[in-house]
């Protein structure tokens, strides 16, 4: 039997280990940890990277999409349009300005919001639509932005699972009027801690989110707004700068994984995920749909193979949520996805060996 694990950062840290440690001692002699060089430089490469002018570094994905709400103006008695069907901090961020999260169903082939579902939901209280890109793939940002122009709404990319991603040839973060990435570990573009960052092509938001998120100060001891510290320390930026230089070559070899893995997936019980036309997937997330779930799941970890559900309760089902009073069958996309999806391994440093294997475990059960 060969184990596989669901994720392993064996080979992508390796590879790149002389250079990630030369980092850490580049700021460990500097002794300079907090708002330094360092995460100035990886602001701007990173803001490059995307296509964007402005890249504000932060201490998580969630509190990216929360400063820019914040930032944004958005608080109590106001709206914000969410998927139903993604991680609970994208609902977490409208939460804690005080805003009510207002979910939307997703196509059940791609994942993504279904922009057709949008409008309905739109009201006088509405002031944002929050764009997931989950498990790597861009939602369809044409339709979203044209709803939003329709109705004066910001579009905030949650863009925490598609660094790197394209949408007829635009990265994610450059394409609606503001984005939240996340650096988790497990990211495609993952520090070795926690991380996040905002992007936008706006100056004054992007000066605003940064102050917000430094104590509501725009300069020492100087504070403009009741703020918070959400701020990407040294150690990270500099780590960060390095595995950014290796993205695309990363993205690249998820998508080889995966158009195995779709080529090669015949079990007819196995629903494979969609990827839409002018979109670059990058698959921070390679799930599959199994009306057998729990079995085949249970067939794989038996067969060492790791596996992950996401998400096996949604949002408006979940204890945190229950004030929104949304009984179950109310979403029912969301809800049938939290019972089918299975996440299977997709890493970089996967062998051909590890890949076939997964494929022929699938195929057996």
């Amino acid at each position: 039997m060969m184990n596989v694990p669901f994720v392993s950062f064996n080979v992508m840290h390796k590879e790149i280990e002389e250079k990630m440690l030369d980092a850490f001692k580049r700021v460990y002699e500097n002794n300079w940890f907090i708002q330094g060089k360092e995460c100035e430089e990886f602001e701007k490469e990173f803001a490059e990277y995307c296509g964007a002018s402005y890249c504000v570094g932060c201490g998580n994905g969630l509190d990216a999409l929360y400063l820019l709400l914040r930032a944004y103006g958005i608080g109590e008695g106001d709206e914000v349009i969410v998927p139903s069907n993604t991680y609970i901090a994208t609902a977490l961020a409208v939460s804690y300005t005080g805003a009510k999260p207002v979910f939307v169903e997703p196509f059940i082939e791609t994942f993504n919001i279904n922009p057709s579902l949008i409008e309905q939901a739109v009201n006088d209280k509405t002031k944002a639509i929050m764009a997931v890109h989950l498990y790597g793939q861009p939602a369809r940002m044409d339709e979203i932005k044209a709803i939003a122009k329709k109705y004066d709404l910001k579009v905030i990319e949650d863009s925490a699972q598609a660094h790197g991603a394209l949408y007829k040839g635009t990265k994610t973060g450059n394409l609606g009027d503001a984005a939240g990435f996340s650096f988790y570990p497990g990211k495609n573009l993952g520090a070795l801690g926690d991380g996040g960052a905002i992007v936008t092509n706006d100056k004054e938001l992007a000066d605003k989110c940064r102050a917000i998120g430094n104590y509501g100060s725009d300069y020492k001891y100087h504070h403009i707004y009741k703020g918070n510290n959400s701020r990407l320390d040294e150690v990270q930026a500099a780590l960060l700068r390095i595995k950014l230089k290796e993205l695309d070559k990363w993205n690249k070899r998820r998508n080889e994984i995966a158009k195995k893995y779709i080529e090669g997936i015949h079990n007819e019980q196995v629903i494979l995920p969609v990827t839409e036309p002018d979109m670059t997937h990058v698959y921070h997330i390679f799930g599959i749909r199994c009306d057998r779930r729990d079995e085949l799941e249970k067939h794989l970890n038996e067969n060492g193979i790791g596996t992950n559900k996401h998400y096996p309760i949604p949002i408006h089902l979940q204890g945190a949520y229950s004030e929104l009073g949304i009984p179950e069958g109310t979403l029912p996309i969301a809800e049938k996805i939290s019972v089918t999806e299975l996440s299977i391994p997709m890493y970089y440093g996967m062998t051909e060996e590890e890949i076939d294997y997964v494929i022929e475990k699938i195929n057996a059960f």
